[in-house]
């Protein structure tokens, strides 16, 4: 036999041996891991148990009641849904959680959670590297960024000491009136929502970062916003499974940690209960037809669409029966409490069964064994500043940013030329004068800004006052921009403020904030582009990547974007122009 025949030969057994061993090990570790989360959940008491069942929120008085839920009521996980000023802060505070979770008597540590469906941003706007909103990245069309801005995430996320991001929002944005999921989706298209929520999960998981698919069973065609109202889905079962269902699908097969519920009321699988609190989707739909083995979280339980119309003690009992896992508690200290003793009462009572109850536990506890929790607790603060909002991570989000923005129309208005003296306006209704500030950073010409926007009942709209002073200032202003912003429909307010400056007859630029259709409400306008920056909670954190790319591309950067929407039947999903 010839020796390349022998040493392939060799190649192959020791490869073979290599891979068997590490297939043993890793069943040893599971079923050590497995073993050792059934004997901690045997020495818990009911109080304990109940605990690890129900996610807290820190209240204003985040010291005594953070340590008062933590060491007498033993909860398992935190939702940190305050915003911290820095990473020093945030680092700090989530190492005194940890640290009184280690004095609790069987020192379980816990979960520290959050919504980063932008990055950490979300909780830390003061210093953490602000992402574009997840339907940017569909307009990228580059699967690539979804799992390098979930690695982003995780890194600065992991480096505070979170350890669960509630992201990818996996839900396909059907509904173009969608009042609550809009930009925070990837877009229409089932299969890119598939192919970018698996890969943000991948990210996650590739720092060690639990992340959680979201609302399932899909959130992406209600008219109604359940943190205001309930909402029920009338479309079919065969519409289910074949647009809203295969991104989580996509997630459980990538082995996502954790999906959260919706409080939406599926009509096809049961009529009268919502996700989060019906037994029909959380163990018939997901666990038993889709094989999720992961943990159900609940959507916040204080939303009016539960709250309204059932008690927070009341409904986490009704939701734990259903199959969830853990029960995201917020509002107020009381409510928070509710939710703690209805659970341990009905357990006393037997309206919760033991071993529903201990199924839920040793799949939180596994998690908790699985990411080392037990081992690495603390983290250190030096080098949480270091890493949180780093260069890299700021260019990272720019780059993404640039490839979004959508150019949807141009009549020969664009790009305008940065290098002549020609004066600007900038109008918006949003972040005004930090955009005006970008213009000045690309143009040589004067630039004025205003904002327009007022509050008018729950929606932001324009006074007839601002339409004024913004057509008296135009006339004075060689060229206009005007960055219009709505969640839903746009406002009648900013359509006449549009159309009003379109006819004074200089050239004009609509920009959408927000809803990429904006421009249904003024067709007419000679140039149009999405940036898709902000959600329904645009006062929460802006996304200055976004507005400032769309300033750039505006005076001449290439547009890359496509749009991941159809808008009015006009522009197609995937369309996007490009200058000549």
């Amino acid at each position: 036999m010839k020796r390349r025949q022998i040493a392939l030969l060799v190649f192959v057994a020791v490869s073979t041996i290599v891979v068997i061993v590490y297939s043993l090990n890793s069943n040893a570790s599971k079923e050590s891991i497995e073993h050792n989360a059934k004997e901690i959940v045997a020495k818990m008491t009911d109080k304990e148990k109940i605990g690890q069942l129900v996610m807290y929120t820190p209240t204003n008085e985040t010291d005594p009641f953070s340590k008062s839920m933590i060491k007498e009521y033993f909860v398992g996980s935190a939702l940190l849904n305050r915003r911290y000023e820095t990473a020093v802060e945030t680092a700090k505070f989530i190492n005194q959680l940890q640290q009184w979770a280690s004095e609790s008597r069987l020192g379980i540590p816990i979960f520290i959670s959050g919504d980063m469906e932008y990055g950490v941003a979300q909780r830390v706007p003061g210093e953490a590297t602000v992402l574009p909103r997840q339907m940017a990245i569909g307009a990228t069309q580059n699967v690539e960024y979804a799992e390098r801005a979930a690695k982003l995430t995780a890194i600065e996320a992991k480096a505070m000491g979170f350890h669960w991001s509630f992201s990818p929002v996996a839900d396909v944005n059907s509904n173009p009136l969608n009042a609550v999921i809009g930009v925070r989706s990837f877009g229409e298209d089932t299969n890119l929502v598939s192919e970018m929520t698996a890969a943000e999960i991948k990210g996650y998981q590739s720092e060690g970062i639990a992340s959680s698919a979201k609302h399932f069973p899909g959130h992406g065609d209600t008219g109604f916003d359940t943190h205001f109202t309930l909402s029920t889905i009338s479309y079919s079962e065969e519409v289910l499974r074949e647009v809203h269902l295969p991104p989580f699908k996509a997630a459980i097969d990538q082995g996502i940690e954790s999906i959260m519920t919706s409080h939406i009321i599926i009509q096809a699988i049961d009529p009268d209960l919502p996700a989060t609190l019906s037994k029909k989707v959380l163990t018939g739909l997901l666990r038993n037809d889709l094989d999720f083995q992961g943990i159900i979280v609940t959507d916040a339980m204080v939303m009016e669409a539960i709250s309204k119309n059932w008690g927070a003690g009341e409904a986490a009992v009704m939701a734990i029966n259903a199959g969830a896992d853990i029960v995201m508690a917020n509002g107020s200290a009381s409510d928070q409490l509710d939710t703690l003793n209805s659970l341990f009462q009905a357990l006393q009572a037997g309206k919760l069964e033991r071993s529903r109850i201990d199924e839920s536990v040793e799949r939180i506890i596994t998690y908790k064994l699985k990411m080392n929790m037990f081992e690495h607790r603390l983290v250190d603060i030096d080098n949480a500043t270091e890493v949180v909002g780093n260069k890299e991570h700021k260019e990272l989000a720019e780059r993404i940013a640039m490839d979004s923005v959508t150019l949807v129309k141009n009549d020969n208005i664009l790009p305008f030329d940065p290098q002549t003296e020609e004066s600007t306006l900038v109008v918006s209704m949003a972040y005004a004068d930090q955009i005006a500030e970008t213009v000045r950073k690309v143009s040589k010409g004067k630039v004025i800004s205003f904002q327009v926007a007022r509050a008018k009942g729950e929606k932001l709209d324009v006074t007839q006052d601002s339409i004024n002073t913004v057509i008296n200032l135009a006339q004075s202003m060689d060229r206009i921009m005007i960055f219009t912003y709505s969640d839903r429909e746009i406002t009648q307010g900013q359509i006449d403020l549009v159309n009003k400056l379109s006819d004074i007859g200089k050239p004009v630029v609509a920009v959408s904030l927000g809803n990429p259709n904006d421009i249904v409400g003024y067709p007419d306008v000679a140039a149009y582009m999405a940036t898709y920056a902000l959600d329904t909670w645009y006062w929460l954190t802006p996304v200055p990547v976004s507005w400032e790319s769309a300033v750039r591309v505006i005076f001449g950067s290439e547009p890359k974007g496509k749009l991941p929407v159809t808008i009015d039947g006009n522009y197609p999903q995937g369309f996007g122009l490009s200058y000549p």
